[in-house]
């Protein structure tokens, strides 16, 4: 059978590896940008046993959702934990209602599907750690070579408007 434009066959993607220490790790395949999509985005996670995909964090412009393939995890919205396992559907909005963060306790690997809209400019606000991630010409996880600002900064970073104007 022959292809088709706007669509992937997630088994011709390369997994996305990242990891940072021993708390944080998953693999990642974009859907959404591979077959086209521009002002949605989707990702095939896979959280392995032990790990949290990301920090605790939540979004000022994108929606987000999280829908379970197979597996079994602890979904943190806010400072509650819910136990999510396969067919569950989760809507994470904006603002600090939409605070998420996934976790993989159990001992095989949690899949699930990651959908957002892709607004950007984009602020990503993070309670744990008391960080800011803003990001301007792509939205967080849109083609990085059409971004014009990607920074992370501490959340009590701040200057006057006119300081260094002199």
């Amino acid at each position: 059978m022959s292809s088709a434009p706007n669509l992937v066959r997630t088994n011709d993607l390369d997994w996305n590896q990242q990891s940072h220490g021993e708390k944080f790790g998953h693999r990642r395949k974009q859907l959404g940008s591979a077959a086209g999509a521009q002002k949605l985005g989707c990702s095939l996670y896979e959280v392995p046993p032990g790990r949290r995909a990301w920090p605790h964090h939540y979004h000022l412009a994108n929606e987000e959702a999280i829908f379970v393939l197979e597996g079994s995890g602890i979904l943190r919205i806010g400072e509650k934990e819910v136990e999510v396992s396969q067919g569950d559907f989760a809507a994470l909005p904006v603002g600090s209602a939409g605070a998420h963060q996934v976790f993989n306790p159990s001992d095989a690997p949690l899949r699930y599907l990651c959908f957002s809209t892709m607004i950007e400019p984009d602020v990503l606000v993070y309670p744990d750690s008391g960080k800011l991630g803003v990001f301007a010409g792509a939205a967080p996880g849109g083609p990085r070579d059409t971004r014009t600002l990607h920074k992370y900064l501490r959340a009590d970073a701040e200057v006057g408007y006119y300081d260094g104007e002199e």
